[in-house]
This record gives C-alpha cells, structure tokens and sequence, in this order.
C-alpha cells in the first residue's frame, strides 16, 4: 500500500471517529456504565457523533456530556427498543419521556413483525406519533430490522413509508437481534433516500467491528451522494468495537472494557 493510500485511510479512519454512536443499551446498564460511555465518547482524536442509551439514562447522559464540556456529541434515546413492538401509544410515550429529558435525537424501532403481516398501518400510526413527540427541536430515526424483512421491496417500501412520515434518518437494524447490516440493504436504503431527493440521512449498524467493514458503508454512501454527504448529519455508524479499531489503528489506546 502507497504512502498516500494509506495517509487516505488514516485521514478517513480519524474522520469516522465524528460518525459514531456508541450504544450503551444492556438490560443491566448502570449508571456507573453511562458515564463511562459518555467519557469514553471523548477521544484523544476527538468526539464521537452520539451516545445511544435507554431513555431513563437520557439525562444522565446529557448531564454527563454537558459536564465534561462534550455539548456537541449528541443524546440518542433508543424506544421500542429492540423487539419493535406494535404498540403505538407505548412507542411515543417513550419518545416523549426522552424528549422532556434532553434528547437530541430519538430512535423508533419500527414494527417489522406487523408490516410482515401485511400491517403497513400500524408502522405508519408509529412513526407519526413518535414524529409528534419529538416536535421540530428533536430528530427522529426509524430503525428497520433489514435482514428479518428480507425483501427488497418490503424494504423500500418500509424505508419509504419512514421517510414521507418524517423520519430524519433510516436505520438498517438495532444491532441487537439476529440481523446485522448488510451492503444489500444499504444499497436498497440509499436508492430509497435518493429517490426522495437526499434529504435523509442513513444509520449503518450491526456486525459492523472494524473500520475496514465499516468503510464498505462509507465507500457506498460516498458513491451514491459524494463525499459532502457523509457527514454526521447524514450518516452515522454504530459499535463501540468499532471505535477500539479505529483507535486501535490509529496508533492511540482505547480506554475502558466498553464492549458492544
């Protein structure tokens, strides 16, 4: 590999460091854990995008990153999280707790299970209620379990129905059940946000360990919008292990056992 090869991928391996959310989203977190995911999101490269967490955890976290000076690395609480349940009023009671506790961002796993049924009613119910919770202030993710609904066009169509419902990003899965991110849904997501005129951005999680695996998702979103898109606006990346390859690449030492 060429010297400027590689000064590239350095340069991107430091700029993906500014894409990350790094989830702290175990049934058994602690306070003690969110604080350290909420350290941990400053690194000696600089921050991280967001910290994911459980909306209880939401003002502690935003707490946490205020108080260390991190203003700028975002708050994203997870609801329906993970199993993607239909149930609409719980879904956005969820939303709106975390909204009134500081959330920068909301994250709704979609039903999948009831669009698979045939239910495209009940997703679209959910995303709007949730859209209402989080107002103009708050963003909005809709999380799509991609490898449970398989087919592409149930994908682009749920991708879809998240986007003309008001979603500011899609997700390609929670990282939590069997799924993982696939380039296949990927490509299907960012054709669906091209389509719609770009506007959404697109969150690539599950599987995803090392900067390698993770440039594939960033080499397609490049392709699709250009380089001006992939920004933390756009497109976001998920997985603590990930960060320890970046860092790890990068000459610089991760800290902490935080572990996806």
């Amino acid at each position: 590999m060429s010297s400027a090869t590689t000064d590239d991928t350095e340069q991107r391996a430091q700029e993906a460091i500014g894409l990350l959310d790094l989830m702290a989203l175990n049934t058994d977190d602690t306070e003690e854990r969110i604080v350290g995911i909420c350290q941990r999101a400053l690194t000696p490269l600089g921050g991280v995008a967001a910290v994911c967490v459980y909306p209880r955890f939401t003002l502690l976290a935003r707490t946490t990153l205020d108080r260390q000076q991190t203003p700028d690395i975002r708050v994203v609480a997870v609801v329906n999280f993970p199993y993607g349940s239909p149930n609409v009023e719980n879904a956005a009671s969820e939303a709106r707790a975390a909204v009134m506790a500081g959330a920068d961002e909301v994250e709704m796993v979609y039903p999948f299970r009831t669009l698979l049924a045939g239910d495209r009613r009940t997703g679209l119910d959910m995303i709007a209620a949730c859209r209402a919770a989080c107002g103009r202030r708050v963003s909005l993710t809709v999380t799509l379990e991609t490898e449970d609904l398989r087919d592409p066009q149930i994908i682009r169509n749920a991708c879809r129905d998240a986007i003309t419902s008001g979603a500011d990003f899609i997700k390609t899965s929670t990282g939590k059940l069997v799924g993982t991110a696939t380039p296949q849904a990927a490509r299907i997501m960012l054709e669906t946000i091209a389509d719609v005129g770009g506007q959404v951005g697109l969150k690539f999680c599950g599987g995803i360990r090392t900067f390698d695996e993770a440039k594939v998702f960033l080499d397609m979103a490049q392709a699709r919008f250009g380089p001006q898109w992939v920004n933390a606006q756009r497109v976001r990346l998920t997985g603590s292990s990930l960060l320890d390859d970046i860092l790890s690449r990068l000459g610089v030492l991760a800290p902490g056992p935080y572990g996806d």
